[in-house]
């Protein structure tokens, strides 16, 4: 089978407002957006895009499926993101497996983790 992951979808209730942060996180940029659908794309083309779709529920408990980013300093990269309007959320304290859970302005979990 010839598979390749096109993107990652996350459910939001206001796609425009929510691409800003994650544009400014991942240094993504946009590739196609409405009021009910954005789409960003990675400009070096190494990684999936990631699009925020309108949906009229809001988010309900932990999220089932999260991004990891790798970073070279979580501390730094989680400070920066909290900056932009992330929330910090929990950091390990396993040396073997040095992260930070965040979420983003709409509650969303994601990692920045500490590439070895």
């Amino acid at each position: 089978m010839d598979l390749t992951l096109r993107s990652i979808v996350i459910d939001c209730a206001d796609p425009q407002s929510l691409a800003p942060f994650w544009m400014a996180v991942t240094g993504y940029r946009e590739k196609y957006g409405d009021e009910e659908w954005v789409q960003l794309e990675d400009p070096a083309g190494r990684s999936p895009d990631i699009a925020f779709q309108r949906v009229p529920e809001p988010k309900a408990g932990k999220n089932r499926l999260h991004l990891d980013l790798d970073v070279a300093d979580e501390e730094a990269a989680a400070a920066r993101i909290e900056e932009l309007g992330g929330k910090r959320l929990w950091a390990s304290e396993d040396p073997n497996d040095v992260f930070i859970t965040l979420s983003d302005p709409e509650g969303n979990e994601f990692c920045v983790v500490r590439n070895s």
